[in-house]
């Protein structure tokens, strides 16, 4: 299928939306997305969402299921993951061999995402010999479009004495990747929960022989794996 696909014809929006879409509902396991959440999602007018909407259906890669639920055909599936497959084979190449931090590569992989040449991405994988995941953990869809999403738990679902590794993070927020580097935190660190405190959620951590209290925010969007 991907390998038919003609994303010429794609505007930027359209792609946002197949992407947003895809996030909604594969990445973040939503029962149902409506018009309302991805307006949301995307800080969009529920108006215009309704007009794109009406677009990706007219071409086939949206359609609307029992209840209004929003979902995506094969080929709007197929897009969207070609697109996380650039965004993130982009946010490597500018964290690996342009000195970019992992919080400064979202919004830049945000307009390289939408350069159409399949030839550039497939030869970018190849000059970085294929790379798994991306610089905040995620993992990266191949060429044939093949897509998995790790298996992950918060930092906030665990409990008091559980130790636990750094797997992924939150990409989104720019403000938020800055902190976990500000306080010392990396991928593979190596966590151990001292608190988790009743009053606000908050969780007392140690790492690197580092203690930190972070909250119930931070410690939702920081996915891990128990060692113990």
């Amino acid at each position: 299928m991907t390998n038919k696909l003609n994303l010429n014809n794609l505007t930027k929006s359209e792609e946002d939306y197949l992407k947003a879409l895809f996030k909604l509902l594969i990445e973040d396991n939503s029962a149902k997305v409506g018009n309302n959440q991805l307006a949301d999602y995307l800080k969009v007018s529920p108006a215009s969402t309704n007009n794109m909407i009406k677009k990706l259906k007219t071409k086939k890669f949206v359609v609307s299921e029992k209840y209004g639920k929003l979902d995506l055909t094969e080929e709007g599936r197929a897009i969207a993951v070609q697109l996380i497959r650039k965004h993130r084979l982009w946010e490597t190449f500018l964290c690996n061999y342009l000195n970019f931090k992992w919080d400064e590569v979202h919004e830049v992989a945000e307009q390289l995402e939408h350069i159409k040449s399949r030839k550039l991405i497939d030869e970018l994988d190849r000059f970085m010999d294929f790379p798994k995941k991306d610089p905040h953990g995620e993992i990266i869809p191949n060429a044939e479009g093949e897509y998995a999403i790790l298996p992950k738990i918060t930092l906030s679902s665990l409990a008091t004495g559980d130790v636990c590794q750094l797997v992924a993070v939150n990409d989104g927020s720019v403000s938020f990747l800055r902190y976990v580097s500000e306080i010392g935190l990396v991928l593979s660190s190596e966590i151990k929960v001292l608190e988790v405190r009743e009053f606000d959620n908050s969780v007392r951590i140690q790492f690197n022989d580092t203690t930190e209290t972070v909250t119930r925010k931070f410690a939702d969007n920081v996915f891990v794996k128990k060692v113990l």
